[in-house]
């Protein structure tokens, strides 16, 4: 999770995350698609949503270009993105997301 509103400092919880990324488990990954997506879709300050499968090189961006509005972009390992909330920018690869997993090759 990636928070840049420096009033939100609870130190259990966050209230305006910009960027959450979920890992798929086969035990929660109908969760984080449905129940979770529909609730996270609902925070103002949400501008990126990545899942990311446990298992095996993958992953699926969705970005808000609207209010009701989100893209999703499946990431290829030549894929990087670039994400921007408030004056922080990071760029990310899978390469990233799955440093030290042992899943890369």
């Amino acid at each position: 999770m990636l928070v840049c509103d420096d009033h939100d400092d609870h130190p259990l919880y966050k209230i305006a995350p910009c960027f959450i990324a979920e890992v798929l488990s086969p035990s929660t990954a109908t969760t984080d698609q449905r129940e979770k997506w529909l609730h996270y879709q609902t925070i103002p300050s949400l501008r990126y949503y990545l899942l990311v499968e446990a298992d095996r090189l993958g992953a699926r961006l969705l970005t808000r270009m609207g209010e009701a509005r989100w893209t999703e972009q499946t990431l290829d390992r030549e894929d990087i993105v670039t994400l921007a909330c408030g004056d922080t920018r990071i760029t990310l690869s899978l390469d990233d997301v799955y440093e030290d997993t042992g899943l890369l090759v």
